[in-house]
């Protein structure tokens, strides 16, 4: 078990590093959405290839599990798409913040279609949550000094934040029962292709970017991308999803922290975003609590 909570850890820290490594890199949005989770799945390409139990699992797969990862791949794609857009218009910290804060997007959904269990509580905490959002995106929405945030930016993040507790709560679903290997290669080959094909609809380029990048994106797929996506599905198959999604909130301080840290980004976060972020935290924290039999809400 201790294992599974350090594969947690260590997941936590890469994806921190994403948002650097986006901001580090000049080509357009979706073009480093692209080649980041094309440069993923080629990573993990080989792993499903050397593994003899990956590739007969790969065969075995019935069509039903194997459209469900491509439906949940296709969200992913659109979680990058929407995220990495999002931090060219707004600042780090309010960007991961506003991802972050999926649980209290996505718990509605699961309490009314999958019928999990919510509790008063974990309604208090989302109505807590959507007022720190409010209070984050209004509050700087035309004044922060720095001028880093704008009302598109933070729209972006909430939809980025939608696709990936959407992508999340598919994955604690799937995982129960598909190995990591073979879960990750076709969520991210689907992804990408998603990517590719939004990349032609807005011409964005998908080859002959700067050299640099490449590296910077490379580099990114497996720090951010192996060592932090494809190892926080890993541990979705072993650890409660309270307790993976409150762990989760350590990237937006592990962001934030690096994004202010590093002298070619150096973000300050406003007031705003410090007062409605912390509020959020709280809402979330509220939100993934585990459930009382007493104090149960009735699916309706």
């Amino acid at each position: 078990m201790e294992n599974h909570y350090t594969g947690l850890f260590i997941s936590i820290i890469g994806v921190s590093f994403a948002s650097i490594f986006i901001l580090s890199c000049t080509s357009p949005p979706l073009s480093i959405a692209f080649f980041r989770l094309f440069f993923t799945t080629m990573l993990v390409l080989p792993l499903v290839l050397v593994r003899k139990k990956t590739r007969d699992e790969l065969r075995t797969l019935p069509p039903k599990t194997m459209l469900l990862m491509i439906v949940i791949g296709i969200i992913l794609g659109a979680h990058f798409a929407f995220w990495i857009s999002s931090l060219m218009k707004t600042s780090v910290a309010s960007s991961v913040i506003l991802v972050t804060a999926h649980p209290v997007l996505v718990a509605p959904i699961a309490f009314y279609f999958l019928k999990e269990r919510m509790s008063w509580v974990n309604a208090t905490g989302i109505a807590i949550s959507l007022t720190g959002v409010v209070i984050l995106v209004l509050g700087n929405y035309g004044s922060s000094t720095l001028g880093l945030d704008t009302l598109e930016g933070n729209i972006l993040a909430i939809l980025g934040g939608i696709a990936a507790g959407l992508y999340i709560l598919g994955g604690r679903k799937i995982r129960k029962n598909i190995s990591v290997f073979t879960y990750a290669f076709i969520v991210y080959a689907a992804g990408t292709i998603t990517l590719f094909l939004i990349c032609i609809a807005f011409q964005a380029p998908v080859y002959n970017l700067r050299l640099e990048d490449y590296g910077i994106i490379l580099l990114m797929a497996l720090i951010s991308g192996i060592f932090g996506h494809t190892l926080y599905n890993w541990s979705l198959g072993y650890i409660r999803a309270s307790v993976a999604s409150v762990a989760l909130l350590g990237e937006p301080i592990g962001s934030s922290l690096l994004a202010y840290a590093i002298p070619w980004i150096h973000q300050e976060p406003s007031v705003f975003t410090f007062i409605g972020g912390g509020i959020i935290f709280l809402g979330i924290f509220l939100t993934t609590r585990a459930v009382k039999e007493t104090d149960l809400l009735e699916n309706v």
